[in-house]
This record gives structure tokens, sequence and C-alpha cells, in this order.
């Protein structure tokens, strides 16, 4: 069974100014079925929220820690949540 989730992952690295947020969320649309955002925090890092089934979050999550993704990635951190569901779509903050 494929349960609904909640995915806050919070991006470590050179992951501002360099597209990062715009390519989170051509991903999350392009694995489909996600919704929920990506935001630059006050600190340098990435905040990503999504929200759709565990299948869909643990690719985005995959493509977060390892995929080809803009700038460089040191570290991710993750937690695993209820869905909310607020998001009508992936947006950028």
């Amino acid at each position: 069974m494929n349960e609904e989730v909640r995915l806050v992952a919070w991006v470590r690295g050179r992951v501002q100014g360099v597209g990062f947020r715009w390519f989170t969320r051509a991903t999350a649309l392009e694995i489909g079925g996600l919704s929920g955002f990506a935001l630059n925090l006050d600190d340098g890092r990435v905040q990503v929220v999504a929200e759709g089934s565990r299948e869909g979050c643990q690719k985005l999550l995959d493509w977060l820690c390892e995929g080809d993704t803009p700038g460089r990635v040191d570290g991710v951190t993750e937690i695993w949540d209820t869905p909310r569901g607020i998001y009508d779509t992936f947006s950028i903050r």
C-alpha cells in the first residue's frame, strides 16, 4: 500500500542563488502527485515540504540527496509526518 505522507527536508550546501528551488519544483512536478513548496531559509539552507505518496516523496528525497541538483548539496535532514492537505500544487516561496 502506498500511503500518503508529508516530507519535510532541510538541504545544506550551496543551494541558494543557483536555481535550486526552481529545479526542486520541476522535479516534484515531473514525479507527479506531489504538492508543497521549496523555500530559502535565512541560514543558507533550503526547506522542502512535499506531500503525496510515500513513493513520490522518497523519489524527491533521493533526488535531493543524490540527484543532479544545481549548486552543491552537503547534506539533507528529513522528517516524515502525516500530510496536512493544505497545498494545491508545488510552489516556490
